[in-house]
């Protein structure tokens, strides 16, 4: 069988403390991220070989994670403090496969809909500041 159900994934905030107490963010429907993505210079010269360009890798962007949630002032207004600190606040990531992804961040959008006619929504979205770890799923016994 190919692919994985991500029904069951939970993003949690820290709480800033040593050791972080991790709180999860509710009502979260849709996840994204982190998307990374690796910068390249290009280092062709009048010498490259077959007339292809050549590049080098430079510096890489932790990327962004998105979240579509069912929005809940009790639950998400607390994040949207997070405007307000300069810091990057700890996050991790859990599938329901068991990988964990865990990443400080910064809070750079908050967008919330209240439609007339349906439920409040919020889309939020952060900018990975560092390299993500990931603790792979572990692997099932035969």
């Amino acid at each position: 069988m190919a692919g994985k159900d991500g029904f069951g994934t939970e993003l949690r905030r820290g709480d800033g403390g040593e050791p972080a107490v991790f709180e999860p963010i509710g009502n979260v429907g849709t996840f994204s991220g982190p998307n990374g993505e690796r910068e390249t210079y290009d280092v062709t010269a009048h010498d490259s070989p077959s007339n292809f360009r050549e590049f080098i890798g430079g510096l890489v962007d932790g990327g962004e994670v998105s979240v579509e949630c069912h929005y809940d002032p009790d639950k998400h207004d607390v994040i949207y403090g997070d405007f307000k600190n300069p810091n990057p606040v700890a996050y991790e990531m859990e599938s329901p496969a068991g990988e964990l992804w865990a990443f400080e961040a910064l809070l750079t959008g908050f967008e919330r809909e209240m439609p007339v006619d349906g439920q409040m929504a919020a889309t939020l979205t952060w900018q990975v500041s560092g390299e993500p770890t990931i603790t792979p799923a572990p692997t099932p016994a035969p």
